[in-house]
Parts: structure tokens; sequence; C-alpha cells
């Protein structure tokens, strides 16, 4: 399988320094945590794909019986290795130093942990790695696939006024922000709108091209559309309800402001293939004012 020299850019070359910033998202851990353990039964085999400093594949053996870790870094796999063994569970996790996207596991496995996951699933290769892996695996081993954690990603856009001046030096650039904390920067302008719905178990398609309406409820300045994922960790029937990681929102500028008023439909475009670069990202706009006009 062919590497583009970006590789080490785009998610599977993570240094292992970042990985701090990982262990020490609590929404992020403790929501893997959860869902880990609402889905790793006793005796279960697990893969976990991009593995990291191994904290996904540690909570996967408290219950399981064999864990493959699969980390491309060396450096970073060598530390995986140390810390697994000073969490007393290197005798159930194995870790491989292989490419995600070319790994297959030796026996059939029941739950497949994958988190190289970006807001608008660019950037990081969730959806090739897991494409790829599908492949492999019923090549492999055949039907049924084992279950996929996440589950599903629902993604989402929404019109903003976002501020973009910082003691008088403006700088429109794309940027990242807490989806639980207050955005005094942002004004919303109207709903997020659902623009995917990905199943990790069903057929992925490489890239999207997306064209929908956002209906605008308070006036303001158009520059900037706040791009919005949710990760469904695990689907619960039984207790109807799922476990969910809300990642960062992604700001993107638009080229200019359109000033925009309350029933104004925004028609908005945009397409860009999944594990590709931010730069890829480029939504436009058209404004269409509502039928009785301004």
């Amino acid at each position: 399988m062919e590497r583009s020299t970006t590789d080490h850019e785009l998610g599977q070359f993570i240094p292992l320094h970042y990985h701090f910033n990982m262990l020490n998202d609590v929404a992020r851990t403790g929501a893997f945590e959860q869902a880990i353990a609402a889905t790793v039964r006793p005796g279960a085999r697990v893969v976990d794909l991009g593995g990291g400093t191994g904290v996904l594949s540690f909570f996967a053996a408290r219950a399981a019986a064999r864990v493959w870790c699969v980390e491309r870094n060396p450096e970073v796999a060598r530390e995986t290795r140390r810390l697994l063994a000073l969490n007393d569970c290197a005798d159930v996790v194995e870790v491989v130093e292989a490419d995600a996207a070319d790994y297959v596991p030796p026996q059939p496995v029941d739950v497949v942990v994958c988190e190289m996951l970006h807001v608008t699933l660019l950037v990081e290769k969730q959806m090739p790695v897991i494409a790829a892996f599908k492949e492999h695996y019923v090549a492999a081993h055949g039907p049924p696939l084992p279950r996929f954690m996440p589950e599903a990603v629902i993604q989402a856009v929404q019109p903003v006024a976002q501020d973009f001046e910082y003691h008088g030096y403006g700088a429109p650039t794309v940027h990242f922000q807490d989806g639980t904390a207050a955005q005094p920067r942002t004004t919303e302008l109207g709903d997020p709108v659902v623009y995917q719905t990905t199943e990790f178990a069903e057929v992925l398609a490489p890239s999207i091209a997306w064209t929908g309406v956002l209906t605008i409820t308070r006036a303001g300045a158009l520059n900037a559309i706040r791009f919005i994922t949710k990760n469904v960790l695990a689907i619960l029937p039984a207790e109807r309800r799922s476990i969910d990681w809300l990642m960062n929102y992604l700001i993107v500028p638009l080229p200019d402001a359109v000033d925009v008023r309350p029933g104004d439909s925004v028609e908005l475009t945009f397409e860009y293939t999944f594990g590709g670069p931010l730069s890829s990202l480029k939504p436009a706009v058209r404004v269409r004012p509502p039928a009785s006009g301004r």
C-alpha cells in the first residue's frame, strides 16, 4: 500500500509528547473507558488500531482475554510496552508495531477500537484505516465483522459570526474550540444542520461532497462555518442510550463576510477527501433572502 509523504503528519505518526494531551482529555478518555467497559465482554479478543500509549488497550484488558495494540510509530510503541508492563497488563496486551491500514489480527476478534479521529474526519486516517481493515479482515477470516468503536459519527455545520481580532490584529484563521466551554467570540447565527451520519460497520465512502441550506435565526455578519463532530462510541439498546464523545469544534473562516438577517437561507457547499489536510476544506456560501424580501 503506497504511502504519501504527509503520512507523518496525518494521523499515524503523532509524536509521543502530544499523547499527554489525549491522556489528559477527561471527556475523551472517560467516554472511551465507559464505552469499552460496556462493550468488551469477559474473554473477548480486541484490536486497538492506532493504539498510541495503550490506554484504550488497558481499558480493554480489564475484561478481554487478548488485545492487539497496533502502533506504527516506533518511539511510541516502545513507550507503550513500558507503560503496559507498568500497569500489569503486558501479559494480555501485545503491542504490534505495524501500519493500522495493513494489519490483520491472527484470529477473529470481537471488538475493534480505533481512535484515529479528527473533527470532520480530516487529517487523521479513521475512515481509510477502517475501510482497509474491513477488507483485509474479511479476506482473512470471513464474515461477520467485529463490532467497531466508535460505532458511528454524526457531523454537522453551523453558521456563525466569529471575532477574529486579537489586540487589534485581524487573524481570520482555522482554529478549534472546546465544545463544552462558552465561546464569547462566537455568535451563533443559526442552528446546526447534520451533513453526514456514518456507521463504521457499513460501506465507507472515501470522500464527501455536500450542498445544503442553513436557516438564519439571528442577524449578523456571517464570516465563518463551525463544524461539529460527535462520535457515537457505543450504542446500548437495552439501556436506550449511547455513550458519545463530542470533539472540539472547528471554525473555518469564509473568504468574505456576508450580512444576514433572520429568515435568510444560506446555501453552503463544500467537499473533501476523508483523511486529507485541513486546507482542503473550503466552504462556499450563497445567501438567499426571504421570499418577501428585506
